[in-house]
């Protein structure tokens, strides 16, 4: 399926159309450019010499150019999102009937600091590109996340705004195979020192003492440090073969991974630094490799719930 050879006929005239789109766009875009850079060097050369109609020529040509562009990004968004709606939302079914995406959807910023898996609060939050679907009996979603926060600093010159990356990855959710009435946070042991406070600070709305959980899979406890309101519980949830299958996922992954079980809802956070799903403007459709990552992605976040057995209930949970 990674191959557009392997595209079904209907599916294969979804993506000429959108070729086609495509190449009309780029050519807009490249002749409204040239229009817009063509009336720089026009303009210098109008002020060099002091001449009015030349620097009128240059000016008008450098504005038209930037305004063609302008109103033509309506026709690129709209390109960009039948990229999604109609090719990749076809792509993704050939992995399971049930999954779909819904690009204008994300994980709302309220589910984000929720998760208690990040310890600020952004203050630039975007969120887009829902996939959802159902594994056997576990419903799942998974967005692509970014969030940022600002650190002011008092400075002999004022106020410095200085922005940091808070996250920026895929954020999985799904009902857990466990009920839970706590909660349970695992993160990787680079998060900081600052865990334990920040964790206690953070979760007055639960019960019982926030403190570590000191589990006994030596591969787990070197690579993550478990934070719990209740003990009992997270040993309830953090099984033996439960830490196996979250080292087995860890390994799978570039960057650590942290996950949280909140409201009988597993999070996972992937850190990432690709946009998935985007369609290209300036380089062909018609190439085998176009979707080979965003496919491999799904792929990787669907086994999630095999790699942790999330479809096995013999808890009572259905």
């Amino acid at each position: 399926m990674d191959s557009i050879s392997h595209l079904d006929p209907a599916t294969m005239e979804v993506l000429t159309a959108l070729e086609a789109s495509r190449i009309s766009l780029r050519k807009k875009r490249v002749i409204h450019l040239a229009i817009c850079f063509t009336g720089i060097p026009i303009a210098i050369i109008g002020f060099t010499f002091t001449t009015l109609p030349v620097i009128a020529i240059g000016i008008i040509c450098f504005f038209a150019g930037l305004i063609s562009i302008s109103v033509n990004l309506g026709a690129v968004d709209q390109y960009r999102l039948d990229f999604k709606q109609k090719l990749i939302a076809q792509a993704i079914k050939m992995i399971d009937q049930s999954l779909e995406i819904d690009p204008k959807r994300g994980l709302s910023q309220d589910e984000f600091f929720g998760s208690l898996l990040f310890k600020k609060k952004p203050d630039k939050y975007m969120s887009e590109d829902r996939v959802s679907g159902n594994a056997g009996k576990t419903k799942f979603s998974f967005s692509e996340v970014q969030a940022q926060y600002k650190e002011l600093t008092i400075t002999k010159k004022g106020t410095q705004e200085t922005w940091h990356e808070l996250f920026c990855g895929v954020i999985f959710k799904a009902d857990f195979n466990k009920n839970f009435k706590e909660l349970t946070v695992v993160q990787p042991k680079a998060f900081g020192s600052d865990v334990a406070e920040w964790f206690g600070s953070n979760t007055p709305f639960f019960s019982g003492a926030k403190e570590r959980v000191r589990l006994e899979n030596p591969e787990f406890e070197k690579n993550f440090a478990t934070y719990s309101s209740d003990q009992i519980e997270s040993r309830y949830i953090l099984t033996p073969l439960m830490m196996e299958s979250i080292c087995r996922l860890n390994d799978r992954c570039k960057d650590s991974i942290s996950l949280s079980f909140v409201g009988n809802i597993i999070t996972i956070a992937f850190p990432l630094t690709r946009n998935y799903f985007e369609a290209p403007l300036f380089e062909s459709l018609m190439t085998d490799d176009l979707m080979k990552e965003d496919l491999n992605l799904v792929r990787h976040i669907y086994q999630v719930i095999e790699t942790l057995d999330l479809n096995t209930r013999i808890w009572g949970k259905d």
